[in-house]
């Protein structure tokens, strides 16, 4: 009997406890906006152990006569630069240190821009790219590059311009010698409806 009582006490005790599965229900047409995000993560502060400089826009743009971004660089400590034609147009090379540019990482908005048989940058295929650079960082050797090991020459690390939120449009032209021209039209709408931008160059 005190065996049988003492099974009924177990089996009464034990019928509040039990596993419970609550299901969530996630609403999948519900729609979060987010603020923008601006990648900086493989870009150094002043006070980082790494040999640096920041370029900005305003840099860029007194430099800019139509030429390829390592042109417009080659003022910058330890930085040597190659044309093929001369001009500075079309393919052309930076080496940084004396190491050549498949030694040197580059990545446009944190995305590796090298080319992934030769590791080499093909500047040829950005024409006039420095007029949309927002800002840029040269790191000198070894530095914090997250995209292999590519990057013990140097890195380069571009952004992009940002999102306008007025409305803007700019034209200018440029001539140069051996007959180089270069004809410049940006536009901005700015934000539309807080959400959307629509913008050209």
């Amino acid at each position: 009997m005190k065996k049988l009582s003492f099974v009924l006490i177990l089996l009464a005790l034990s019928q509040g406890i039990h596993s419970q599965i609550i299901e969530k229900v996630i609403d999948s047409a519900r729609i979060e906006k987010l603020d923008e995000v601006l990648v900086k993560a493989i870009r150094v502060e002043a006070s980082s152990p790494i040999t640096h400089s920041n370029v900005s826009k305003a840099e860029l743009a007194t430099r800019n006569l139509g030429q390829d971004l390592p042109i417009l660089l080659n003022y910058l400590p330890s930085v040597v630069t190659t044309s093929d034609a001369g001009a500075g147009i079309g393919y052309t090379g930076i080496r940084v240190r004396g190491v050549s540019a498949q030694s040197t990482n580059i990545t446009i908005n944190g995305i590796p821009y090298n080319d992934a048989e030769s590791l080499g940058t093909f500047w040829v295929d950005l024409p006039d790219f420095a007029s949309s650079v927002e800002s840029l960082q040269l790191q000198r050797g070894v530095g914090t590059s997250t995209n292999g090991s590519g990057a013990f020459g140097a890195s380069i690390n571009i952004l992009t311009d940002a999102i306008s939120k007025d409305s803007q449009a700019e034209i200018s032209n440029t001539f140069g010698s051996y007959n180089t021209l270069k004809h410049n039209l940006k536009f901005s709408t700015g934000l539309l409806g807080s959400n959307i931008e629509i913008s050209g160059r």
